[in-house]
């Protein structure tokens, strides 16, 4: 089975530099996924010069695991949104969500990108997995009232397409080939003094004048864009940052993507309601069309059968598209917050952040973008106060910190009385991750195919937690703040900001254990 992303498998985007000599621009954009490849596109747009900066490959992180849903449709029912926020401000998420479709279509239309770009209908129904009840209907049936009375057209229907279970018709939705999209964007910022780099990891933040380190190289600037999946430490210091990051909940979440016979299912976004919610989206192609369909999230690091959820998938799918033709299986990577929207704003004098998406990358992405541009010139953003990073915890969010914080003393507690899984690097299998108690250290092994093995601390080194073996991934996973790492130890997304260390051990079995 072919584990690389569909969007990955049908558009690498562009190649660029390394940072390789110092460098004066007007704004340093680090992480070029959505939220940073579209802010430096807007920022040349605006005639401001730009840095983009990529720790790894521009569109290889989070937005290439997407399943890109355009939709200002939130993880949260609008009802509950205006029982949380208000009517003014939960209309207000939604036309921010409506704002950003704008915007992405524009960017189609005046530079003319082959993206897939469509509108669709979007439907939110009933659970997959459990038979509907009453209730399921009383809800719907209100979150279709609540969204036009305050917001747009919504229909209750006693039946969506596919899945003849009730639910609600949003419409003017869409969907997008997200790489195909944000490659053309990116191939349009180099020159007139923007530049983008790759293998440039931004390490080392200075004031006076505001410069970031890359590479051994000095990049001054008048601004910083942090556009990375989590944010970065910058210039905040580690207490102010490790505070915002508590704020922040991270979850995996799985996705498969498959042939469909041509016209069997209609081209549209669905959403149901479990908890946590599959996702569908369905795309028109030349001889046949494609079903991706995600679910089975869960707190990174906090699960063991990842590779169950996919088999898990699969065979939900086929409960509803039978002659599915399953192809890729992939897994993302979601921040949630603590009261459900996002983290846009500025964090630090002339740093801005955008982060705690959800399931609505894409969206808030594009909108982060919009509102660093905002920020950097000067404008006043009708969302500014809304996703502001220094908002106050509403009341229903305040209990959702707690809980999510809960898990950091369990898991670093947990995890370190638990015993490791053997005691020699023979015990490794081809492919296979383990933590192993091995020279009187407890060490992550990794094992490649080909039989070379590589041992690192199992230490996380944002908080200090054991890490987890994803089998599904090869990544190793902390179950604490969600920091993922590669097979080998480098960093795959934060909070951490260093790679697992390297750690030298014997391959004979110890004498003991400690």
């Amino acid at each position: 089975m072919n584990t690389t992303p569909f969007w990955l498998a049908t558009e690498h985007g562009p190649r660029f530099p390394r940072v390789e000599s110092d460098l004066k621009v007007d704004v340093v954009v680090v992480g070029a996924g959505v939220t940073g490849i579209t802010a430096a596109y807007l920022l040349k747009q605006t005639g401001h010069t730009v840095a983009l900066v990529e720790r790894d490959r521009c569109l290889h992180g989070d937005t290439g695991h997407t399943t890109s849903h355009l939709t200002c449709v939130t993880d949260h029912r609008f009802q509950d949104l205006i029982r949380d926020f208000g009517n003014d401000d939960a209309q207000a998420v939604w036309d921010s969500g409506r704002a950003a479709i704008n915007q992405i279509h524009h960017h189609v239309q005046s530079e003319q990108l082959q993206c897939g770009f469509a509108w669709v209908p979007g439907y939110l129904h009933a659970s997959l997995t459990r038979a509907t009840t009453a209730a399921d209907v009383a809800m719907l049936r209100q979150e279709a009232q609540s969204i036009e009375e305050h917001y747009l057209d919504a229909d209750y229907v006693n039946e969506v397409p596919l899945f003849r279970r009730p639910g609600v018709l949003i419409a003017n939705q869409a969907l997008i080939h997200p790489t195909q999209y944000i490659a053309g964007l990116l191939a349009r910022i180099p020159g007139d003094g923007c530049h983008v780099f790759e293998e440039s990891e931004a390490k080392e933040f200075n004031d006076d004048p505001l410069q970031v380190k890359v590479n051994g190289c000095t990049i001054e600037c008048g601004h910083v864009v942090l556009a990375t999946h989590v944010p970065l430490m910058g210039n905040r210091g580690m207490v102010a940052s490790t505070l915002f990051q508590s704020k922040l909940a991270l979850y995996s979440s799985y996705a498969i993507s498959a042939r469909i016979p041509r016209d069997t299912c209609p081209q549209a976004l669905f959403w149901d309601i479990s908890d946590p919610y599959f996702y569908l989206r369905i795309d028109r192609g030349e001889d046949h069309d494609y079903a991706i369909f995600g679910g089975e999230d869960h707190k990174t690091g906090q699960a063991s059968d990842t590779t169950a959820r996919f088999d898990r998938l699969e065979h939900l799918l086929a409960s509803f598209v039978p002659d599915a033709q399953v192809e890729h299986r992939w897994s993302g990577q979601v921040v949630e917050t603590s009261d459900g929207l996002p983290f846009i704003g500025e964090i630090a004098p002339r740093q801005f952040v955008a982060t705690g998406f959800a399931g609505n990358g894409m969206i808030f992405g594009t909108l982060g973008a919009m509102m660093a541009v905002d920020a950097i010139e000067g404008n006043r953003n009708p969302w500014a106060d809304l996703f502001d990073v220094k908002r106050s915890i509403a009341r229903r969010g305040a209990w959702d910190y707690v809980r999510e914080n809960l898990d950091f003393p369990y898991y670093m507690l947990k995890d370190r009385l638990t015993a490791s899984e053997g005691k020699s690097l023979d015990c490794l299998k081809p492919g296979e991750g383990k933590i192993l108690r091995v020279d009187r250290r407890r060490v992550a092994a990794y094992k490649t195919a080909s039989g070379e093995v590589t041992t690192m601390t199992s230490v996380c080194p944002h908080m200090g937690c054991i890490v987890h073996w994803n089998q599904a991934e090869a990544t190793w996973d902390c179950p604490c703040h969600g920091s993922r790492f590669k097979a080998t130890g480098e960093v795959v997304s934060g909070p951490a900001e260093s790679p697992l260390a390297a750690v030298d051990v014997d391959s004979k079995p110890a004498a003991s254990s400690v």
